[in-house]
């Protein structure tokens, strides 16, 4: 028997095609349950492309992907939650209203109303979700009374209120300030460790990658043709598992040996 556990996700052979045009080739990956990994990589190198394959929101052209030993769902299902750079946030509801609304659409999908004792527990639930980011305060104001770091604690909450086994996050904190964003570092490794949670975050930041991640994962081309840039596709040129905090003057070493992988 293996001393290692299946992992929570896996991806085989998996490639991602536009008619002629090739984002991603020969991409295998297993996931381990409980860690955190950081994908970077040149711009139109298939990161966010990964995400959405993940997501569920698009399907691999060939190959396949594994969740629990089981194909993936086609529709991303609550398993799955994911927050983006940009706020996913309703402006005509309040924060309560906006973190309620993601377990009115699970427990009542034709409605997405919930009453009586059902509403009651929901909000309770919220209020829990909202004081574990950081809102515990501002549970009655709107989004536009909101700073970006609030906003972004907001997008956290309604990703998190219905407990993902998997939370992806796309460039979550690139337009933060870097006071701000060292705070939602600290949040987010906070939320994962309590909520063990499985977390995937794509970032153009190297240092936010090494500084968050268990294990980072450079996505790039092998293969280059100049003439035809479009024949070849973007897989995983670079995978380093983190013990613990990593070394910076390491990670400042790896962020170079990145650097010329990008240029080559």
């Amino acid at each position: 028997m293996s001393d290692h556990p299946a992992p929570i996700l896996s991806l085989q052979n998996v490639w991602v095609e536009y008619g002629d045009k090739i984002v991603l080739e020969k991409v295998d990956l297993d996931i381990a349950e409980g860690s955190f990994v950081s994908i970077i990589g040149p711009s139109g190198a298939g990161k966010s492309s990964l995400l959405r394959l993940i997501l569920g929101q698009e399907r691999p052209t060939r190959g396949k992907i594994m969740l629990d030993g089981r194909p993936l769902a086609p529709e991303c299902g609550p398993d799955r939650g994911v927050v983006f750079q940009r706020y996913s946030v309703f402006p005509h509801l309040s924060v309560l209203g906006n973190t309620v609304f993601g377990l009115e659409c699970e427990q009542a999908p034709l409605l997405a109303r919930l009453f009586g004792f059902a509403r009651r527990a929901a909000t309770a639930e919220a209020t829990e979700m909202l004081n574990a980011v950081g809102l515990g305060n501002s549970l009655h104001q709107y989004p536009a009374q909101l700073s970006g770091g609030m906003q972004q604690r907001l997008a956290i909450a309604q990703a998190l209120i219905k407990r993902p086994r998997i939370l992806l996050l796309d460039e979550p904190f690139g337009a933060l300030d870097p006071g701000i964003r060292a705070d939602m570092h600290g949040l987010i490794k906070q939320l994962w460790r309590d909520y063990a949670l499985t977390i995937i975050m794509v970032t153009h930041d190297i240092r936010e990658a090494f500084t968050l991640g268990t294990r980072v994962l450079a996505l790039d081309k092998r293969r280059h043709d100049p003439h035809a840039p479009h024949r070849f596709g973007a897989t995983a040129v670079y995978d380093l598992a983190l013990r613990g905090d990593a070394d910076p003057a390491a990670a400042e070493a790896l962020s170079v040996s990145l650097n010329q992988v990008s240029s080559s």
